[in-house]
């Protein structure tokens, strides 16, 4: 017997119903084509089918970034952005997804499911649904799909484009599919990730005592992250969540040799209220003496919700999923837009708190929940 025929994401986005259902096998299969930073090329390749499916949509591609956008002279524009790529697969590997529970209670597994690929298929769902006669925004819409936001921010597809093409980004407001279970999450955390390198001698650990050991030298730079005490602030009414850590620590070059050298890799996750390059001095203060490399940086975004585009969504959304704004711990691509000078905030399937976890899974609910919020703001009703 023949095996069934692949359905492409046209084949499963019904412009006729758009229902929860198909949301259900829409976000499925975006997550089985399997994405993980740099292979991004695959899901890129079957998410411009669909969208130069639809006649409405004027399609850009830069390397494994899409922009999708309508042209129907409104007097504002509205972004909605997300990236393709994932972190890597578990092992063994959680795709294919799989779904459980019954109803309402169902829920989808596997990597990507959250973040952020239930984002995407909410997208990809309302980019065909919008161009239907009859249900034309109030706003020209921006769709815009990009690769490497997984990695360190050079890579960034988003970047690129900032470079490349910022025209293809402009718009009054953005809304980007970071898991937030449904809610508002305004701003983000900055991100600064250092190597603390100590220096030693070199010598045979048979006769230490000519040399001077690096990693040992080392321990003044742990103490001082053991003893931090990360900060809470508060900024423009949400509540920020500092943290420094430790993610690495690399010295020796074999198991008789005292090490001439060692690395400690920090990560500094900051609250907006901080500059790239306040965050930058403030832990060239905490390892005074010691050789520091950045190797990674990004900014922080302040809340914005005191934009009225913003302000008036957030207001929509919340009435009909109910809650309060949120901060958003972590680093997402609103501090691109921010930086572009386009107010942006967070909102999507998902709990955040799942997010690179083995377990990630994204309650069924919350797909048709956040589309139906994002298609009534859309449509102004």
């Amino acid at each position: 017997m023949p095996p069934p025929p692949v359905r492409t994401l046209v084949d499963l986005v019904d412009p006729a119903t758009l229902a929860g259902s198909d949301l259900v096998d829409l976000l499925a299969a975006v997550c089985d084509v399997e994405s993980v930073s740099g292979n991004e090329t695959a899901l890129a390749d079957a998410v411009e089918a669909l969208l130069r499916d639809q006649p409405h949509l004027s399609l850009d591609r830069d390397g494994d970034a899409l922009v999708a956008r309508t042209q129907l002279g409104r007097d504002r524009r509205v972004v909605l952005a997300g990236h393709l790529d994932t972190v890597p697969l578990t092992d063994p590997p959680n795709l294919p997804t799989r779904l459980t529970g019954v109803g309402d209670d169902r829920e989808l597994w596997g990597r990507g499911t959250v973040d952020m690929k239930a984002g995407i298929a909410v997208m990809l769902a309302l980019a065909v649904e919008l161009g239907r006669p009859g249900s034309e925004p109030t706003a020209d819409l921006t769709y815009v799909f990009y690769d490497h936001e997984e990695v360190e921010a050079t890579k960034s597809g988003l970047g690129r484009l900032v470079r490349h093409r910022p025209e293809l980004l402009a718009g009054d407001f953005a809304v980007l599919g970071e898991p937030t279970s449904a809610g508002i999450e305004g701003g983000c955390q900055g991100t600064l990730r250092v190597d603390v390198r100590t220096r030693g001698v070199a010598a045979h650990s048979a006769r230490s005592w000519r040399g001077r050991n690096a990693i040992h030298g080392a321990a003044p730079i742990l103490a001082t992250l053991a003893g931090y005490e990360a900060a809470e602030v508060e900024v423009d009414g949400l509540l920020y969540r500092e943290g420094l850590n430790a993610v690495g620590i690399s010295g020796g070059i074999a198991g008789n040799v005292v090490p001439d050298a060692c690395t400690v890799t920090v990560n500094y996750r900051f609250a907006p209220s901080r500059t790239l390059a306040e965050a930058e001095a403030h832990l060239r203060e905490l390892f005074d003496g010691f050789e520091i490399t950045v190797t990674d940086a990004s900014p922080a975004a302040r809340p914005g919700l005191d934009d009225p585009l913003a302000a008036e969504f957030a207001a929509a959304v919340l009435a009909r999923t109910g809650g309060e704004p949120r901060p958003k711990f972590g680093w997402t691509d609103v501090a691109r837009f921010a930086e572009l000078g386009i107010p942006a905030v967070n909102f999507a399937p998902g709990d955040p708190m799942l997010a690179h976890a083995d377990d990630e899974r994204v309650p069924v609910a919350e797909l048709a929940v956040c589309r139906d919020a994002l298609r009534s703001w859309l449509l102004g009703a």
